[in-house]
């Protein structure tokens, strides 16, 4: 991924491409590079959380017990799940290198609403910790976390603010097309066609989320301005921002960006992965080698859309960015079983 281009067929320029790379391997990319079918099974647990909620997590084990392998841990973006095309993508390459894989879902992105007055969020480093821990505790290999999207940021931010026990925990951590200037990004997904296409589907399964949780939970928010909202940065400041805890988007957003803390990141080894023509992440606004600290590995390919990185003849595949990053993450699980 770091020297990615795209394949002719899905060759684009300026903006275009990077839309086009991004909407064709979420719709109709294959999740393996040969034609057999991508579909995954998982086995599914439910877990009661310290503020007696639950979460659902899926797994995809290469054997019958733990036997040392190691696992990947896999963070889903915004309103993603275990079935998202890049999350089927790292099972199979997950499965073929003999890892166990597991998807801890966010709180109600696993079909069926949670429970308490709080969703997620883009810095909810709070639960990826309790999440990464309590898979520490019950596993003997080594292990490694990816994030993707949303799920990259919180990663970060978790690795940022676990400091030298991060590494007690995992070996490495790998975010791909994260939002790490959540400023920059909400200000991108507000504009143009970003806020006609990917704002209107965020928004699409956001709300009525966030109308079952009033429902749930009389007196919580005030669904007048939730109705109201017509991108990401009215919905936050209507609904995320003050559900968790702060005073505003701005405040939300300024105090949940990986950016900032990328440049003290010294302790576990992290990539972290955005393309240049990502419409959610402008390439201005992303970090350069003097932005990032000892630990961090930083590769900007010009192409590769939001999660897209296809490959292959038409309709193309997403197996390429879990090998890529896979080959990335392997040799730190190598170091740690020595």
């Amino acid at each position: 991924m770091q020297y990615y281009r795209a394949p002719r067929w899905l060759a684009g320029h300026g903006a275009w491409g990077g839309h086009v790379q991004t909407i064709w391997p979420a719709l109709y990319c294959r999740a393996r590079a040969d034609r057999l079918s991508d579909a995954v099974s998982y086995q599914r647990e439910r877990w009661t959380t310290p503020d007696a909620d639950f979460i659902d997590v899926d797994w995809r084990l290469a054997g019958p017990s733990d036997a040392g392998r190691p696992l990947l841990v896999l963070f889903h973006g915004l309103e993603g799940s275990s079935q998202s095309h890049y999350a089927r993508a790292f099972a199979h390459w997950a499965f073929a290198q003999g890892w166990d894989y597991v998807v801890p879902h966010f709180r109600g992105c696993s079909g069926e609403i949670n429970l308490a007055p709080r969703a997620y969020h883009s810095g909810d480093f709070e639960e990826a910790d309790w999440i990464l821990r309590r898979l520490a505790l019950q596993r003997t290999g080594p292990c490694v976390a990816v994030g993707v999207s949303l799920g990259g940021n919180v990663l970060l931010r978790w690795a940022q603010e676990a400091g030298s026990d991060a590494a007690r925990v995992v070996c490495a951590v790998a975010a791909i097309s994260s939002p790490i200037d959540l400023s920059a990004a909400g200000a991108a997904l507000g504009r143009g066609v970003n806020r006609h296409v990917y704002t209107r589907m965020f928004l699409n399964t956001l709300k009525p989320k966030a109308l079952d949780k009033l429902r749930q939970h009389p007196g919580l928010g005030h669904p007048e301005a939730l109705l109201r909202a017509r991108d990401l940065y009215e919905y936050d400041n209507a609904w995320t921002a003050p559900l968790h805890g702060f005073a505003s988007t701005e405040d939300y957003w300024t105090r949940c960006s990986a950016k900032p803390g990328l440049k003290t990141m010294k302790h576990v080894p992290a990539l972290v992965l955005n393309a240049r023509n990502d419409p959610f992440m402008p390439a201005a606004a992303l970090p350069s080698a003097q932005d990032v600290g000892p630990a961090v590995t930083l590769w900007q390919p010009h192409e590769g859309g939001h999660v897209g990185f296809a490959s292959g003849r038409l309709p193309g595949h997403v197996a390429a960015l879990p090998e890529a990053v896979g080959a990335w993450l392997a040799p730190h699980t190598n170091e740690r079983l020595r």
